[in-house]
């Protein structure tokens, strides 16, 4: 009798809270973000049109060096790429462990 006792509070506890949660989790926020630096957006403009110029060329008439060099000059414009862009990369890891202090702090 108890443990059915148990089984619904514990249901009617679940339907009580998971609606607010479910509300919660619906509210959309507007961040704004800073604009980049003109210089960083110049030279990664310029790496972007380069890149978009290598895959719109057709690679079947060139000899397997052109190619070869070609995979070299995306590889650089893409690190120059991620240099420019910067950012923060978080692992998986990281990111559960983040999320499981948060839980337990909050």
């Amino acid at each position: 009798m108890k443990k059915i006792a148990l089984c619904i509070l514990t249901a009617f506890m679940l339907l009580i809270f998971f609606p607010t949660q479910a509300k919660a989790v619906t509210k959309s926020t507007t961040i704004s973000v800073a604009p980049a630096k003109t210089v960083e957006s110049e030279q990664a403009a310029v790496l972007l049109l380069r890149l978009d110029k290598i895959n719109a060329m057709d690679k079947s008439a060139l000899s397997p060096v052109e190619r070869k060099e070609l995979r070299k000059e995306v590889r650089s414009i893409q690190s120059q790429l991620s240099v420019v862009g910067g950012g923060v990369y978080l692992s998986v890891g990281a990111v559960i462990i983040i999320i499981l202090l948060l839980l337990l702090l909050l």
